[in-house]
């Protein structure tokens, strides 16, 4: 599938999930989501992650308690996936998410999603490259050992900047 015809596709599914939540009901064969139902509702998002990755569920669950609502995609082709978004392989992480029009990579702190949302800039996405521990997801052990971190803004062609801090 052609890079723009995948994420035509991603975003019009992540739009069905977002009207399928705000009716009544469960609906069969759509995924339970939360977030809010107003009209300045948080776009929501889809995650590309492993059936079997803990810390992705971790971090889809921080999400969700932020207010987002998560559509998941199982794959165990993610090379593929983030080939196809363009997300630069010095970047890579866990999962690969659409929300809006970005692209988020990794462990990115909900705080930080909906900054970007908010200021929208003329970015492509955020990345956390790898898997910092002390991330959203990625908490384990005592917060005394946890890893300092940079939420990157990355652009199409690759560029980076320093988006936050943590």
């Amino acid at each position: 599938m052609h890079r723009r015809r995948f994420i035509q596709f991603t975003l019009g599914a992540s739009a069905g999930s977002l009207l399928l939540a705000g009716r009544a009901g469960a609906q069969p064969g759509v995924p339970a989501t939360t977030g809010p139902a107003s009209a300045d509702a948080l776009p929501p998002m889809t995650v590309y992650k492993s059936a079997a990755c803990g810390c992705c569920h971790s971090w889809i669950a921080h999400v969700r308690g932020a207010g987002f609502t998560v559509r998941t995609v199982d794959t165990e082709d993610l090379a593929s996936v983030k080939r196809e978004m363009g997300i630069p392989p010095r970047l890579e992480a866990c999962h690969t998410v659409m929300v809006g029009k970005y692209l988020v990579e990794g462990h990115v702190p909900a705080a930080d999603v909906k900054r970007l949302l908010a200021e929208k800039p003329a970015v492509r996405g955020l990345a956390v490259p790898g898997m910092p521990i002390g991330a959203p997801g990625m908490e384990q052990g005592p917060p005394s050992g946890y890893q300092r971190y940079e939420v990157l803004a990355f652009q199409s062609n690759g560029t980076t900047s320093v988006f936050a801090r943590h």
